[in-house]
Protein backbone atom coordinates (compact mmCIF):
# COMPACT_ATOMS: atom_id res chain seq x y z
CA UNK A 1 0.00 0.00 0.00
CA UNK A 2 1.21 3.57 -1.35
CA UNK A 3 1.84 5.67 2.04
CA UNK A 4 1.73 9.47 2.02
CA UNK A 5 -1.44 9.79 0.67
CA UNK A 6 -4.61 12.14 1.67
CA UNK A 7 -6.51 10.04 3.62
CA UNK A 8 -9.96 8.93 2.89
CA UNK A 9 -10.63 10.64 -0.36
CA UNK A 10 -13.78 10.93 -1.70
CA UNK A 11 -13.20 9.71 -5.33
CA UNK A 12 -17.10 9.23 -6.07
CA UNK A 13 -18.99 11.95 -4.48
CA UNK A 14 -21.14 9.63 -2.39
CA UNK A 15 -21.52 9.08 0.98
CA UNK A 16 -18.55 8.77 3.47
CA UNK A 17 -18.43 4.53 4.07
CA UNK A 18 -16.71 3.41 7.66
CA UNK A 19 -13.53 1.94 7.21
CA UNK A 20 -13.10 -1.89 8.58
CA UNK A 21 -16.76 -1.59 9.85
CA UNK A 22 -17.86 -5.29 9.92
CA UNK A 23 -14.00 -5.55 12.03
CA UNK A 24 -14.31 -2.97 14.11
CA UNK A 25 -17.75 -4.50 16.04
CA UNK A 26 -16.05 -7.79 15.59
CA UNK A 27 -13.33 -6.86 17.92
CA UNK A 28 -15.60 -4.10 20.42
CA UNK A 29 -17.52 -7.35 21.17
CA UNK A 30 -20.61 -5.15 21.66
CA UNK A 31 -23.22 -7.43 22.56
CA UNK A 32 -24.11 -6.96 26.59
CA UNK A 33 -22.37 -3.69 26.83
CA UNK A 34 -23.69 -0.49 28.55
CA UNK A 35 -21.89 2.37 26.93
CA UNK A 36 -19.81 2.63 23.80
CA UNK A 37 -17.41 5.94 23.20
CA UNK A 38 -17.42 6.72 19.34
CA UNK A 39 -14.41 9.22 19.86
CA UNK A 40 -14.61 10.51 15.91
CA UNK A 41 -18.48 11.21 15.48
CA UNK A 42 -17.45 12.60 11.56
CA UNK A 43 -20.98 11.52 9.03
CA UNK A 44 -21.76 8.91 12.27
CA UNK A 45 -21.18 5.58 10.50
CA UNK A 46 -19.35 3.63 13.41
CA UNK A 47 -21.77 5.56 15.81
CA UNK A 48 -25.10 3.83 13.74
CA UNK A 49 -23.71 0.67 13.68
CA UNK A 50 -22.65 0.62 17.06
CA UNK A 51 -26.26 1.00 17.89
CA UNK A 52 -27.74 -1.16 16.10
CA UNK A 53 -24.92 -4.12 17.57
CA UNK A 54 -27.34 -4.19 20.72
CA UNK A 55 -30.08 -2.50 21.05
CA UNK A 56 -29.18 -2.09 25.03
CA UNK A 57 -26.08 0.20 24.28
CA UNK A 58 -25.67 4.04 24.71
CA UNK A 59 -23.38 5.51 22.90
CA UNK A 60 -21.58 8.91 23.31
CA UNK A 61 -20.31 10.46 20.35
CA UNK A 62 -17.40 13.13 20.44
CA UNK A 63 -16.19 15.28 17.45
CA UNK A 64 -14.36 18.14 17.50
CA UNK A 65 -15.59 19.75 14.13
CA UNK A 66 -18.97 21.94 14.85
CA UNK A 67 -19.88 20.93 11.35
CA UNK A 68 -20.19 17.23 12.34
CA UNK A 69 -22.20 18.15 15.66
CA UNK A 70 -24.51 20.25 13.86
CA UNK A 71 -25.26 17.78 11.16
CA UNK A 72 -25.52 14.59 13.84
CA UNK A 73 -29.01 15.99 15.44
CA UNK A 74 -30.67 13.60 12.94
CA UNK A 75 -28.81 10.76 14.22
CA UNK A 76 -29.27 12.20 17.82
CA UNK A 77 -33.20 12.23 16.96
CA UNK A 78 -33.50 8.60 15.52
CA UNK A 79 -30.95 7.44 18.36
CA UNK A 80 -34.58 8.14 20.61
CA UNK A 81 -32.36 8.56 23.87
CA UNK A 82 -29.22 6.23 23.41
CA UNK A 83 -27.32 8.32 21.76
CA UNK A 84 -25.29 11.50 23.60
CA UNK A 85 -23.42 14.01 21.36
CA UNK A 86 -20.94 16.03 22.68
CA UNK A 87 -18.34 18.63 21.31
CA UNK A 88 -14.93 17.99 22.00
CA UNK A 89 -11.53 16.26 21.33
CA UNK A 90 -10.84 12.69 21.81
CA UNK A 91 -8.08 13.22 23.80
CA UNK A 92 -10.75 14.27 26.55
CA UNK A 93 -12.54 10.99 26.17
CA UNK A 94 -12.51 10.11 29.96
CA UNK A 95 -13.42 13.97 30.80
CA UNK A 96 -16.37 13.43 28.29
CA UNK A 97 -17.83 10.49 29.84
CA UNK A 98 -17.56 11.25 33.22
CA UNK A 99 -19.23 15.07 32.04
CA UNK A 100 -21.96 12.70 30.82
CA UNK A 101 -22.74 11.29 34.26
CA UNK A 102 -20.79 7.66 33.57
CA UNK A 103 -17.97 6.30 35.46
CA UNK A 104 -16.73 3.60 33.17
CA UNK A 105 -17.04 3.17 29.40
CA UNK A 106 -17.16 -0.32 28.27
CA UNK A 107 -16.07 0.00 24.45
CA UNK A 108 -13.90 3.24 22.43
CA UNK A 109 -13.23 3.46 19.28
CA UNK A 110 -10.92 5.74 17.43
CA UNK A 111 -10.70 6.47 13.70
CA UNK A 112 -8.10 8.83 13.23
CA UNK A 113 -7.21 11.48 10.80
CA UNK A 114 -9.38 13.67 8.27
CA UNK A 115 -12.64 12.88 7.37
CA UNK A 116 -13.71 12.81 3.51
CA UNK A 117 -15.95 15.09 4.43
CA UNK A 118 -14.24 17.61 5.27
CA UNK A 119 -11.59 16.95 2.58
CA UNK A 120 -14.64 17.43 -0.46
CA UNK A 121 -15.48 21.08 1.52
CA UNK A 122 -13.54 22.94 0.01
CA UNK A 123 -13.75 25.96 2.40
CA UNK A 124 -12.61 23.82 4.61
CA UNK A 125 -9.41 23.96 2.98
CA UNK A 126 -7.73 20.55 3.89
CA UNK A 127 -7.08 19.12 0.15
CA UNK A 128 -5.26 20.70 -3.06
CA UNK A 129 -8.25 18.65 -5.12
CA UNK A 130 -10.34 21.76 -4.24
CA UNK A 131 -9.31 25.00 -4.42
CA UNK A 132 -9.94 26.47 -1.09
CA UNK A 133 -8.63 29.03 1.82
CA UNK A 134 -5.32 27.40 3.38
CA UNK A 135 -7.35 26.61 6.72
CA UNK A 136 -7.34 23.29 8.03
CA UNK A 137 -8.60 23.76 11.00
CA UNK A 138 -11.04 20.74 12.40
CA UNK A 139 -12.25 23.14 14.97
CA UNK A 140 -12.40 26.25 12.75
CA UNK A 141 -10.95 28.18 15.82
CA UNK A 142 -7.26 29.02 16.22
CA UNK A 143 -4.24 29.25 14.14
CA UNK A 144 -4.88 28.13 10.49
CA UNK A 145 -2.37 26.46 7.66
CA UNK A 146 -2.44 30.08 6.17
CA UNK A 147 -1.16 31.76 9.83
CA UNK A 148 1.32 28.77 10.01
CA UNK A 149 2.99 28.74 6.14
CA UNK A 150 2.77 31.94 6.50
CA UNK A 151 4.48 32.80 9.27
CA UNK A 152 6.64 30.23 10.60
CA UNK A 153 10.29 30.29 10.56
CA UNK A 154 12.19 28.67 7.13
CA UNK A 155 13.28 25.51 9.33
CA UNK A 156 10.05 25.03 11.45
CA UNK A 157 8.20 24.71 8.40
CA UNK A 158 11.05 22.27 6.88
CA UNK A 159 10.63 19.91 10.03
CA UNK A 160 6.64 19.85 10.37
CA UNK A 161 7.11 19.00 6.27
CA UNK A 162 9.47 15.90 6.49
CA UNK A 163 8.39 14.52 9.72
CA UNK A 164 4.70 14.97 10.13
CA UNK A 165 4.31 14.88 5.82
CA UNK A 166 6.91 12.55 5.79
CA UNK A 167 8.13 14.48 2.47
CA UNK A 168 11.79 13.93 2.08
CA UNK A 169 12.48 17.61 -0.16
CA UNK A 170 10.97 19.32 3.13
CA UNK A 171 14.08 21.80 2.41
CA UNK A 172 13.28 22.31 -0.57
CA UNK A 173 9.31 22.82 -0.06
CA UNK A 174 9.73 25.33 3.10
CA UNK A 175 12.41 27.18 0.68
CA UNK A 176 10.16 27.94 -1.86
CA UNK A 177 7.44 28.76 0.80
CA UNK A 178 9.31 31.23 1.92
CA UNK A 179 10.47 32.72 -1.28
CA UNK A 180 7.02 32.89 -2.64
CA UNK A 181 5.92 34.73 0.39
CA UNK A 182 8.37 37.35 0.02
CA UNK A 183 5.70 38.67 -2.86
CA UNK A 184 2.98 38.17 -0.69
CA UNK A 185 0.63 35.92 1.50
CA UNK A 186 -0.31 32.57 0.49
CA UNK A 187 -3.57 31.98 1.12
CA UNK A 188 -5.71 29.07 -1.07
CA UNK A 189 -4.98 25.55 -1.58
CA UNK A 190 -4.25 26.32 -5.45
CA UNK A 191 -1.43 28.16 -4.87
CA UNK A 192 0.63 26.53 -1.83
CA UNK A 193 -0.03 22.98 -4.24
CA UNK A 194 1.51 25.04 -6.71
CA UNK A 195 4.37 25.98 -5.01
CA UNK A 196 5.10 22.57 -3.34
CA UNK A 197 4.95 20.90 -7.10
CA UNK A 198 7.86 23.35 -8.69
CA UNK A 199 10.29 21.69 -6.31
CA UNK A 200 8.29 18.23 -5.65
CA UNK A 201 8.53 16.18 -8.73
CA UNK A 202 5.78 14.18 -10.03
CA UNK A 203 5.88 10.01 -9.73
CA UNK A 204 3.50 8.97 -12.50
CA UNK A 205 3.85 5.22 -11.07
CA UNK A 206 2.57 5.99 -7.22
CA UNK A 207 -0.04 8.23 -8.54
CA UNK A 208 0.53 10.99 -5.93
CA UNK A 209 0.20 14.49 -6.00
CA UNK A 210 3.26 15.99 -5.29
CA UNK A 211 1.79 18.28 -2.61
CA UNK A 212 -0.14 15.40 -1.00
CA UNK A 213 3.17 15.24 1.98
CA UNK A 214 3.00 18.41 2.49
CA UNK A 215 -0.86 19.13 3.23
CA UNK A 216 -0.49 16.39 5.25
CA UNK A 217 1.87 18.10 7.42
CA UNK A 218 0.47 20.84 7.67
CA UNK A 219 -2.59 19.30 8.50
CA UNK A 220 -1.36 17.55 11.47
CA UNK A 221 0.48 20.36 12.74
CA UNK A 222 -2.39 22.72 12.58
CA UNK A 223 -5.04 20.07 14.41
CA UNK A 224 -1.82 18.99 16.78
CA UNK A 225 -3.00 15.18 15.63
CA UNK A 226 -0.76 13.14 16.86
CA UNK A 227 -0.76 14.84 20.26
CA UNK A 228 -4.25 14.21 20.41
CA UNK A 229 -4.02 10.82 19.87
CA UNK A 230 -1.19 10.27 22.54
CA UNK A 231 -3.76 11.73 25.15
CA UNK A 232 -6.90 9.36 23.76
CA UNK A 233 -4.75 6.08 24.26
CA UNK A 234 -4.25 7.57 27.85
CA UNK A 235 -8.18 8.84 28.03
CA UNK A 236 -9.52 5.40 27.02
CA UNK A 237 -6.91 3.54 28.96
CA UNK A 238 -8.11 5.54 31.98
CA UNK A 239 -12.10 5.29 31.62
CA UNK A 240 -12.56 1.83 30.34
CA UNK A 241 -13.79 -1.06 33.02
CA UNK A 242 -11.75 -4.27 32.85
CA UNK A 243 -13.01 -6.14 30.19
CA UNK A 244 -13.76 -3.36 28.02
CA UNK A 245 -12.53 -2.85 24.55
CA UNK A 246 -10.31 -0.10 22.21
CA UNK A 247 -10.38 -0.34 18.60
CA UNK A 248 -8.21 2.35 16.41
CA UNK A 249 -8.22 2.81 13.23
CA UNK A 250 -5.11 4.43 11.56
CA UNK A 251 -4.82 5.61 8.27
CA UNK A 252 -0.75 6.53 7.99
CA UNK A 253 2.49 5.03 9.23
CA UNK A 254 2.94 7.91 12.08
CA UNK A 255 -0.18 7.49 13.61
CA UNK A 256 -0.06 2.86 13.47
CA UNK A 257 3.35 3.28 14.93
CA UNK A 258 2.35 5.34 17.68
CA UNK A 259 -1.21 2.97 18.71
CA UNK A 260 1.55 0.19 17.64
CA UNK A 261 3.84 1.37 20.67
CA UNK A 262 1.44 2.08 23.22
CA UNK A 263 -0.02 -1.33 22.77
CA UNK A 264 2.75 -3.50 22.95
CA UNK A 265 4.20 -1.45 25.94
CA UNK A 266 0.85 -1.71 27.65
CA UNK A 267 0.22 -5.00 26.92
CA UNK A 268 4.01 -6.12 28.03
CA UNK A 269 5.09 -6.90 24.93
CA UNK A 270 7.58 -4.14 24.38
CA UNK A 271 10.15 -4.81 27.23
CA UNK A 272 13.09 -3.01 25.53
CA UNK A 273 13.40 -0.02 23.63
CA UNK A 274 13.61 0.63 20.05
CA UNK A 275 14.81 3.64 17.45
CA UNK A 276 10.97 4.52 17.48
CA UNK A 277 10.86 4.16 21.25
CA UNK A 278 14.17 4.41 22.46
CA UNK A 279 13.42 4.80 26.18
CA UNK A 280 10.41 3.04 28.11
CA UNK A 281 9.82 3.28 31.25
CA UNK A 282 10.17 0.67 33.95
CA UNK A 283 7.51 -2.00 33.24
CA UNK A 284 4.11 -1.50 34.68
CA UNK A 285 1.26 -3.80 35.27
CA UNK A 286 -0.76 -4.71 31.92
CA UNK A 287 -3.49 -2.43 31.21
CA UNK A 288 -4.30 -4.18 28.34
CA UNK A 289 -4.06 -7.26 26.52
CA UNK A 290 -4.36 -7.62 22.53
CA UNK A 291 -7.46 -8.27 20.90
CA UNK A 292 -5.99 -8.64 17.34
CA UNK A 293 -2.84 -9.98 16.44
CA UNK A 294 -1.12 -7.81 14.72
CA UNK A 295 -2.71 -5.05 12.23
CA UNK A 296 -6.00 -5.99 10.92
CA UNK A 297 -6.23 -4.90 6.95
CA UNK A 298 -9.19 -4.40 4.60
CA UNK A 299 -9.84 -6.92 2.13
CA UNK A 300 -9.49 -6.71 -1.51
CA UNK A 301 -12.91 -6.32 -2.06
CA UNK A 302 -13.61 -3.39 0.56
CA UNK A 303 -10.28 -1.48 -1.23
CA UNK A 304 -11.82 -2.12 -4.68
CA UNK A 305 -15.50 -0.65 -3.32
CA UNK A 306 -14.35 1.96 -1.09
CA UNK A 307 -10.57 3.74 -2.39
CA UNK A 308 -10.57 5.43 1.30
CA UNK A 309 -9.83 1.94 2.91
CA UNK A 310 -6.59 1.43 1.18
CA UNK A 311 -3.82 2.44 3.79
CA UNK A 312 -6.58 1.49 7.00
CA UNK A 313 -5.27 -0.33 10.09
CA UNK A 314 -6.85 -1.91 12.60
CA UNK A 315 -5.21 -2.46 16.23
CA UNK A 316 -7.45 -3.05 19.15
CA UNK A 317 -6.65 -4.29 22.92
CA UNK A 318 -9.05 -5.11 26.32
CA UNK A 319 -8.51 -3.68 29.56
CA UNK A 320 -7.06 -5.90 32.45
CA UNK A 321 -8.13 -5.13 35.56
CA UNK A 322 -4.48 -3.43 36.79
CA UNK A 323 -4.94 0.46 37.79
CA UNK A 324 -3.82 2.85 34.73
CA UNK A 325 -0.45 3.71 34.77
CA UNK A 326 1.41 6.64 34.68
CA UNK A 327 1.07 8.44 31.12
CA UNK A 328 4.18 7.00 28.99
CA UNK A 329 6.57 9.86 28.23
CA UNK A 330 8.01 7.68 25.33
CA UNK A 331 5.00 7.24 23.50
CA UNK A 332 4.50 11.23 23.20
CA UNK A 333 8.47 11.30 21.71
CA UNK A 334 6.82 9.53 18.47
CA UNK A 335 4.29 12.43 18.27
CA UNK A 336 6.32 14.81 18.67
CA UNK A 337 8.96 16.98 16.14
CA UNK A 338 12.50 15.54 16.77
CA UNK A 339 15.98 17.78 17.04
CA UNK A 340 16.73 18.94 13.69
CA UNK A 341 20.58 17.57 14.39
CA UNK A 342 21.40 13.96 12.87
CA UNK A 343 18.31 14.61 10.09
CA UNK A 344 20.61 14.41 7.01
CA UNK A 345 17.99 12.63 4.87
CA UNK A 346 15.80 15.63 4.62
CA UNK A 347 16.86 17.66 1.34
Amino acid sequence: MKRGREPRPQTDGGPHIPVLLAEVLSALDLPGRTLAVDGTFGAGGYTRAMLGADPSVHVLAIDRDPGAIADGAPTVAAAQGRLTLVPGRFGSLDACVREAGWPQADAVVLDIGVSSMQIDQAERGFSFRHDGPLDMRMERAGRSAANLVNEAEEGDLADIIYHYGEERRSRAVARAIVEARRKGRIETTAALAEIVASVVWADPASGIHPATRTFQGLRIAVNDELGELVQALHAAERILRPGGRLAVVTFHSLEDRIVKQFFSARSGRAAQGSRHLPSLEAPAPRSFTAVTKGPVLPTDSETFANPRARSAKLRAVERTDAPAPAPLAAIETLAALPERTGRSARR
